[in-house]
């Protein structure tokens, strides 16, 4: 011991006598030493558009009720909810690709990246919780404020429907731009993604489409009308991934032990099943034991759900007995998946068909709710290689989407309601393990997919025949922040941080 201690003093001397030369040694010549707005660009677009990997990419999905979970009790699965998150950590610097910029054109480009990355936290925020900090938030460093009050969820919207208008027109001031893991860097493309998701952001707020402040139905029909959106598959907010390590699919089987828990939910396999659809042949596989008792993969029968609402214990009954059907082999066994997505094209193709259903537009809702069906098929189509193995024999050809999608239309749905339901269904569908809690936030809001539930499997205890609408405000928000958000919780709640009290939008 003593021995070693001397080496540590001797080098300790040493570094002492020669630090310019440690430096030396010590620095990367081909390593940059000054941050760029490209590099900043790349680290928040990824923020944004990534998702979870391995268990954790699955967890929206259970409370989505597209998996059910086989492993152990999960919360999602059966309605737990705890607290959210409220950190905007990740854009606390956006402002800095503007100044470092370099060029007016340049420096709007990044603008408009800031406003939107701006507008989609903020988004994320209220969407989980209610009311958030929002005029004060992002003001520790400028104003030392480090104890933001909350701005009522009303304001919040004005806010974020501001933010996508200024992304829209900086985007329009701008150039193509470097950093850009999502359209290279290209101003079009960003004003369609930034447009299209003003349109989501606006059939959110569907409960308010008569206040006069938000002008909804308005807002809804200049953008269609004047502004570009989404127009193919090719548009997708999404990631494209590839076989390079920490750049292949979420689920992909290698590194990951949890490829044995999931199975399809009857949410999913029975609705297609009932509408003779296709995709059902991509999401999952047969059942091990129909096809064992002589059925074929290409036989609808052959796919068996489970029941997400159900208890565990029969959950793993279920499973000991092989009938049931586990994820499609293209979600494990090849590593670049498909592209995960955040908004894509067809859902807001169903957002138009909804917004046409209430009759905020005048286009034909029927029209966009194929357009979404077609575009959702098309693009599973695409990005899945063309093998039985993980199509079954049941290929997603162009000539069976058209006549399917044609099927479609002449079952639409006449009266207003009744279409709501269809379109959120399809879209349901069409968001299979994409865009994380996006279905889950339709369903709050409309009812539509009419999930089941189970109050004897609930962990939602203080409702049990409910799925909670909400999450907690994160303890630290409490331990730190404690004025302002007891302030927000008794404004919105009466003083009870509940999972089950609706927030403004819902009311």
């Amino acid at each position: 011991m003593k021995k070693i201690f001397n080496y540590i003093l001797i080098g300790l001397v040493g570094l002492g006598t020669s630090c310019s030369k440690f430096d030396e040694i010590n620095s990367n010549p081909e390593a940059t030493e000054k941050v760029t707005s490209a590099m900043l660009a790349t680290r928040i677009i990824l923020n944004l558009a990534n998702q979870s990997t391995q268990k954790g990419f699955m967890m929206p999905y259970l409370l989505n009720k597209n998996i059910v979970w086989t492993e152990f009790v999960e919360s999602y699965q059966y309605n737990g909810f705890g607290a959210g998150g409220l950190s905007f950590a990740s854009i606390n610097d956006a402002h800095f690709m503007v100044q470092f910029a370099g060029t007016e054109k340049l420096a709007k480009s990044y603008e408009g990246l800031m406003y939107f990355a701006r507008a989609s936290k903020f988004f994320e925020a209220t969407m989980d919780l209610g009311d958030i900090p929002y005029k004060d938030a992002l003001k520790g460093e400028t104003d030392k404020n480090y104890f933001p009050k909350y701005d009522n969820q009303k304001d919040v919207f004005l806010g974020i429907l501001n933010e996508l208008e200024l992304a829209d027109k900086a985007f329009e001031a701008g150039e193509t731009f470097t950093g850009d893991p999502l359209y290279n860097g290209s101003v079009s493309k960003w004003r369609k993604l930034v447009n299209s998701y003003t349109l989501n952001v606006l059939i959110q707020l569907s409960k308010k489409e008569s206040d006069p402040d938000l002008n909804i139905k308005s807002r809804f029909q200049q953008i269609l009308s004047n502004k570009p959106i989404f127009v193919s598959n090719a548009d997708n907010y999404q990631l494209i991934r590839s076989d390079k390590s920490g750049q292949t699919y979420p689920f992909y089987k290698v590194g990951n032990n949890f490829t044995i828990y999931p199975i399809v939910s009857s949410e999913i396999i029975d609705r297609l099943k009932t509408r003779g659809d296709r995709r059902l042949f991509y999401y999952a596989n047969p059942s091990a034991k129909r096809i064992k008792d002589g059925k074929l993969a290409s036989d609808f029968d052959s796919y068996v759900g489970i029941d997400p609402s159900l208890e565990y214990d029969k959950v793993t009954a279920i499973k000991n007995s092989t009938d049931y059907s586990k994820l499609n082999d293209r979600y494990t066994e090849i590593a670049t998946g498909e592209p995960t997505q955040q908004l894509s094209y067809s859902q807001l193709c169903f957002v138009i068909a909804e917004a046409a259903a209430r009759g905020w537009v005048t286009d034909q809702s029927v029209d966009w709710y194929k357009k979404g069906v077609a575009a959702s098929m098309q693009f599973i189509a695409d990005n899945t290689p063309n093998t039985v193995q993980f199509h079954h024999d049941m290929p997603l050809t162009t000539s069976y989407i058209d006549t399917h999608v044609v099927g479609l239309g002449t079952t639409f749905p006449v009266g207003k309601e009744a279409q709501i339901e269809e379109i959120i269904t399809q879209k349901y569908l069409a968001s299979y393990l994409q865009s994380e809690f996006a279905t889950y936030y339709d369903y709050r809001r409309t009812g539509y997919p009419a999930w089941k539930i189970n109050p004897a499997s609930s962990l939602n205890s203080e409702a049990p025949s409910k799925i909670p609408v909400r999450w907690k405000y994160p303890s630290s928000e409490f331990n730190y922040n404690t004025e302002n958000v007891d302030e927000a919780v008794k404004r919105q709640f009466g003083g009870v941080d509940d999972i089950n009290q609706l927030m403004w939008i819902l009311k």
